[in-house]
């Protein structure tokens, strides 16, 4: 059985993005409460390119944690897999000046999923204004 040598690309364009998050979840095994941001499609799979991580006020600094999930519940451990964590510093909302994006904004994050796979997010640390996380990939 040879490998597939071509390179593949995903047949169209798919953003996804979960609820603002605010709530802590302190678990980092992907369970308690969690926010999906991508689910891959469930015949083919999908591609995530980017995370775009926005803040949409006044935060004080958590970390973002970034959870692979098989496509059934994540209160089972082993349906999760921690992948990434990102920093997101303390915020301060100006009417006069752009928010400084956590993490520089955009987190290159290129990762084929299987068919029906999530991407599920956490915070470590409550936050008052929230997060926006958006994932920028396609659909095979």
């Amino acid at each position: 059985m040879s490998a597939n040598i071509n390179p593949i690309y995903s047949k169209i364009a798919d953003i996804q993005w979960g609820t603002l998050i605010t709530a802590a979840n302190t678990a980092v095994d992907g369970t308690g409460t969690v926010v999906t941001i991508f689910t891959a499609d469930a015949t083919n799979g999908g591609r995530v390119e980017r995370i775009k991580v926005r803040a949409a006020g006044t935060n004080v600094a958590t970390v973002l944690r970034i959870f692979i999930n098989n496509g059934l519940t994540n209160a089972t451990p082993a349906n999760n897999s921690l992948i990434a964590e990102i920093t997101c510093p303390a915020t301060t909302l100006s009417q006069i000046a752009a928010l400084l994006d956590p993490a520089s904004g955009i987190v290159d994050f290129p990762m084929s999923l299987p068919p029906g796979y999530k991407l599920n997010i956490a915070i470590g640390t409550a936050i008052a204004a929230g997060l926006y996380v958006s994932a920028l990939g396609g659909k095979y």
